[in-house]
């Protein structure tokens, strides 16, 4: 039996785990799907071609090479981030080490945590309607039109 502290343990980084390269390089698209901003690389491909990721400022490709200490601009819906990145991965990894390849900027995080307190407690209008209206509210509907 093996002592206790030689048992197999979880590494504690993607890094110790031998799953990020820090000297490699990676397609844009590609990196934005091992980081789990998209379910699929073509979706990373789109959202890079309609101009809602930027790297270091500038609006780039889809096979641009992008590298360890680029800034990333991502729009996805309403929520925007800014990230830097911070290693590699040879191939998707669960979200916990997923987010080891990035560090989120503290300005585009308490923006985003602002943002998203106000759409809290201002709701989209309409957002509560559900379904076909009720007979009485077709009614009251169709009073208002004359």
């Amino acid at each position: 039996m093996l002592p206790r502290n030689s048992w197999p343990r979880w590494p504690e980084s993607a890094a110790e785990a031998g799953h990020m390269n820090d000297t490699a390089r990676m397609r844009i698209d590609k990196w934005l799907w091992v980081a789990r901003f998209f379910k699929t690389r073509s979706l990373a491909a789109t959202a890079i071609a309609s101009h809602k990721i930027k790297c270091n400022g500038e609006h780039v490709k889809p096979a641009r090479e992008l590298k360890v200490g680029d800034e990333l601009e991502i729009t996805i819906g309403q929520t925007v981030f800014v990230v830097i990145v911070q290693g590699m991965a040879e191939q998707r990894r669960p979200a916990p080490e997923a987010r080891l390849l990035y560090q989120e900027t503290t300005e585009s995080e308490a923006r985003r945590l602002h943002e998203q307190e106000l759409r809290k407690l201002a709701p989209v209008p309409g957002s509560d309607l559900k379904g076909r209206p009720t007979k009485r509210e077709g009614r009251l509907i169709r009073g208002f039109k004359g």
